[in-house]
């Protein structure tokens, strides 16, 4: 079965570690292409490139600033990514309640009989 093409949906598009890496650089404030660059250490047509693949697939804004583009995070497009992922919320609470049962176990004492 063909893959689907990363520009089809949020799903594929953040399949990919560089663009996730742009959106977490993205999610705190609106910045320019080149601060991206400087940030993530990649090269600016690379950065363009992804970026493109988040404008196609609505997570991403841009907007024209005299000469340059800003972009942000779009965080009605990033909501199904979040209801997805947040369905197995549920395991990893399971498996961080395990993890504090045995530290809470190994730091009480013997019960001697």
């Amino acid at each position: 079965m063909a893959r689907a093409a990363t520009t089809s949906d949020a799903f594929n598009a953040v399949a990919e570690p560089r663009r996730r890496a742009i959106l977490n650089y993205l999610a705190l404030e609106e910045r320019p292409v080149g601060a991206i660059v400087a940030r993530l250490n990649l090269e600016q047509p690379s950065v363009s490139k992804h970026l493109r693949v988040l404008r196609d697939v609505g997570l991403v804004h841009a907007r024209r600033n005299g000469r340059h583009m800003l972009y942000r995070t779009n965080a009605d497009a990033i909501r199904p990514l979040y209801e997805w992922t947040k369905t197995f919320e549920r395991f990893w609470q399971h498996q961080l309640n395990r993890v504090k049962e045995r530290a809470e176990a190994k730091h009480q004492p013997l019960n001697k009989v």
